[in-house]
């Protein structure tokens, strides 16, 4: 009898521990789930949607992936972001002379604000780095060339 208990007790808490919340109770986005995007203008750059549009009015979340040796160049966004760094060494510059380094690093569960209109450039050096960006859309980046101005 005990063991018919048991049984049933592991099943129960199997299938209550399986089993999500109604999704307009709680969303859940699992990590393997996310769907990532390799950048079509910075190889080695990918990214993912978490939550909402970047492009559209509203709260989004994105995460960022920087291969090894990837940096972006000098660029802006036109609303204030807030970053967590979620894996690796993130390494942030700011201005518009593009100088890896001139960047300081930014460990693994570090965050960050870039302001909105301020130059910056980032990436990874030796290591992948993952970012999760939240912000409110819409959201865009905006190259700049040295002289700070808009790069055509």
């Amino acid at each position: 009898m005990i063991r018919f208990l048991l049984g049933m007790l592991a099943m129960l808490s199997a299938s209550v521990c399986s089993a999500d919340p109604d999704a307009s109770t709680m969303a859940i986005a699992r990590d393997a789930d996310i769907k990532w995007s390799e950048s079509a203008r910075s190889p080695g750059l990918s990214t993912a949607v978490v939550y909402g549009d970047p492009a559209m009015p509203g709260l989004y979340i994105v995460r960022v992936r920087f291969a090894p040796g990837v940096m972006s160049r000098p660029h802006f966004h036109p609303e204030e972001r807030y970053i967590a760094v979620l894996k690796g060494t993130w390494w942030v510059g700011a201005g518009p002379k593009w100088d890896k380094n001139a960047t300081t690093p930014v460990p693994a569960g570090s965050f960050v604000v870039h302001h909105a209109n301020k130059i910056h450039y980032d990436g990874a050096k030796d290591e992948e780095v993952t970012l999760q960006i939240t912000g409110i859309g819409p959201s865009a980046t905006t190259p700049v060339d040295e002289a700070g101005q808009v790069a055509k």
